[in-house]
């Protein structure tokens, strides 16, 4: 049975800091949450590649874009830029990168787990 819960990422369970970014993960009815941030400059395979250790992000995403844009490319070549509003959800085996000046907001309810997790 659910239970009632309420939290906020203001005080996340754990934060994983990484270059040009960071990951707040909130474990909650038996899951976790993320809210992951990018900051200008930030791209996965400069920043979290050296933490993953794999070749392109093989965490697979079903995420809130709430600020920013953010380029992604999946390993066979599709690419498209997310923005504020929008929904994606992304297979393992992509990279992703800010576009412009604002850092990218999303919240991350599929991927966030493990997401730039030391092992």
């Amino acid at each position: 049975m659910q239970s009632i819960e309420h939290r906020s990422f203001g005080t996340p369970d754990e934060t994983r800091e990484f270059p040009r970014g960071r990951a707040g993960i909130l474990k909650m009815s038996g899951g976790e949450v993320g809210e992951m941030v990018f900051e200008p400059g930030w791209r996965w395979s400069n920043d979290v590649k050296p933490i993953a250790k794999t070749g392109s992000c093989e965490a697979p995403h079903f995420q809130y874009h709430v600020s920013g844009r953010l380029a992604i490319r999946m390993d066979d070549g599709t690419e498209f830029i997310a923005g504020p509003g929008d929904v994606t959800s992304l297979p393992s085996g992509h990279d992703a990168w800010v576009v412009g000046d604002e850092p990218v907001k999303v919240v991350d309810w599929y991927g966030a787990s493990d997401y730039a997790k030391q092992h």
